[in-house]
């Protein structure tokens, strides 16, 4: 689905703004401090959301290793190495 939006740029204290507002904002569910991507062009620009990026992984490797649980961590479904598969 695409529209467009005739709108004008404003003086925005010492720089220049567009407020995106309707359907720029509902449309690709901006929300406020959402980030996103300003590509430039000579056309113009582009704003597209952003994946957030993860700073760290929700779970520390202690914390996986402190929850595993030997009945329940199917070692028993690892393979065995044959004698003929060592290399000497």
């Amino acid at each position: 689905m695409s529209f467009a939006i005739d709108t004008k740029i404003q003086k925005w204290g010492n720089g220049l703004g567009l407020r995106v507002s309707g359907l720029m904002r509902d449309i690709p569910h901006f929300e406020q401090d959402m980030p996103v991507r300003v590509e430039i062009s000579e056309d113009g620009i582009t704003v597209k959301k952003t994946q957030p990026s993860f700073t760290s992984l929700p779970f520390s490797e202690e914390a996986l290793l402190a929850s595993l649980n030997p009945s329940t961590a199917h070692s028993d479904l690892l393979s065995t190495t044959l004698e003929s598969e060592w290399i000497e």
